[in-house]
């Protein structure tokens, strides 16, 4: 789980799964033939946000790993399996507001689910708001997403470049 302290952007996103990925061990890495990931369909991520396509992208060439999206449909986010973190967040909180960082992350660090504690990591990058592709490079990125052919919305898969 990442917490930011700047606005909630395409590249916050991806940086933050940029993170997940960097705290895994290197045997993980290596034992890895796919990424998939669960997407809900927030504003920052959609499939037609420019900037956060064009991240994944990059993120996809930097680790040399397919990355499969797999996004729920709108108003479906009860079935995403990040909403048990935050409803574990918030039962573990007991009510309490949780107003400053510093409380958030520690409590957010000693939570469990089936026994393990999750990854925390705070981000002080500043984010700016409204980046978008022009046309010709969404193009360029465009080609690299493979779409399922029946959920073309739902279901895409980068490949890295090496492996296209």
């Amino acid at each position: 789980m990442t917490f930011g302290s700047s606005y909630k952007t395409s590249d916050c996103i991806v940086d933050g799964l940029a993170a997940q990925w960097t705290a895994w061990d290197e045997p993980v890495q290596a034992a890895t033939s796919r990424l998939q990931i669960t997407m809900d369909n927030g504003p920052e991520r959609r499939g037609r946000r420019t900037q956060f396509w064009h991240r994944m992208v990059q993120v996809a060439d930097a680790i040399g790993t397919p990355i499969q999206l797999l996004y729920s449909p709108p108003s479906h986010s009860t079935y995403h399996p990040i909403e048990r973190c935050w409803g574990l967040l918030a039962r573990h909180g007991n009510g309490t507001k949780l107003m400053d960082g510093e409380t958030r992350l520690e409590w957010a660090q000693r939570m469990t689910w089936k026994g393990i504690h999750p990854v925390v990591a705070l981000s002080r990058t500043v984010y700016a708001k409204g980046i978008v592709l022009g046309k010709a490079a969404m193009q360029a990125v465009e080609n690299r997403l493979e779409r399922h052919p029946e959920l073309p919305k739902w279901d895409i898969r980068i490949s890295p470049a090496s492996t296209s």
